[in-house]
């Protein structure tokens, strides 16, 4: 590691300690240089590639746990759903992300995955996220989803 200071590449580590989250080494350094031997900080973290979704548009964007919960505590609003509930389905669908080989998802993907874990949670919920999800044109259309979630006997 170059020293801050002097520009100098040798130094040696003089304590090292984790992060209470324990996601971060914070490491205290001499530098060699005999003129120099002044003290810094280097911190170590994992260097993580984010997940991206392709859009439908076919643009990229990185992953969102936080846009992902939006949507979901909007489609449960005033729903019998808890705040615990709706983050497991969004910690299944990060599962599912990191299951997969690419690091790259459609969002039609993640959204049929989020509309079959709502519909086995709250059939309202599951409505109101496909009624914005899928982009109804009509009523026929809304009215469909609706005759098809009365069908199934869950």
């Amino acid at each position: 590691m170059k020293c801050p200071y002097c520009g100098h590449i040798g130094d040696k580590v003089v304590d090292s300690r984790e992060s209470r989250e324990g996601d971060v080494i914070r490491r205290r350094r001499q530098c060699l240089n005999d003129d120099c031997h002044r003290r810094f900080t280097s911190y170590e973290r994992i260097d993580e590639i984010p997940y991206m979704v392709v859009k439908k548009d076919g643009t990229r964007e990185r992953f969102e746990r936080q846009k992902l919960m939006a949507g979901l505590l909007k489609a449960c609003e005033k729903r019998p759903v808890s705040l615990a509930t709706i983050e497991d389905v969004a910690d299944r669908v990060e599962a599912m992300l990191q299951e997969r080989g690419d690091r790259e998802i459609a969002t039609q993907e993640v959204g049929a995955f989020v509309m079959e874990e709502l519909k086995r949670l709250d059939k309202v919920a599951y409505v109101r996220f496909a009624s914005v999800y899928r982009h109804f044109r009509d009523i026929g259309e809304f009215m469909s989803e609706l005759t098809d979630l009365l069908k199934t006997k869950d």
